[in-house]
């Protein structure tokens, strides 16, 4: 597939996005509503081809944010998948590691330093934060003090 013939096949999701961006030839980022990203995600990894390389969580102020790094390597291409969770107060999206398993370890690390919930997850216990920090307390959100 050459670079025109990946355009062509990312607009087959148009519908699920809010905008597709290239900056440079060789990256785009699909924005969603975290609702549309697994499905986004699949279509990335099964039908494309793309390597899951690795999951960004941040905390934009008035969003929470996920991003879905992915790469198609024949082309030397990254692709990020920008899903937008609204919900502050029970940020979740649905895990794509039933289709992705080495998204596994990342989506803890996401939930245990920013809260977000990774539904139908197999396994959604704490990874990195020690056994007696406080539950409920996320240290990359914005509102924990330093």
């Amino acid at each position: 597939m050459n670079q025109k013939e990946l355009q062509d096949r990312l607009t087959e999701i148009q519908d699920k996005l809010i905008r597709i961006e290239q900056p440079a030839a060789n990256r785009f980022y699909l924005t969603c509503e975290s609702e549309k990203a697994c499905a986004v995600s699949r279509f990335l990894f099964e039908d494309i081809g793309c390597r899951f390389v690795i999951i960004t969580g941040i905390d934009n102020d008035n969003v929470y944010e996920v991003l879905y790094h992915f790469s198609y390597d024949l082309l030397g291409c990254i692709i990020t998948v920008k899903a937008i969770l609204r919900n502050r107060e029970n940020p979740e999206i649905e895990s794509i590691t039933p289709f992705v398993p080495g998204a596994e370890w990342i989506e803890r690390e996401v939930h245990d330093i920013l809260g977000i919930s990774f539904r139908n997850h197999p396994n959604l216990r704490r990874l990195i934060l020690a056994d007696d920090w406080p539950e409920g307390v996320y240290p990359m959100r914005k509102e924990v003090q330093k």
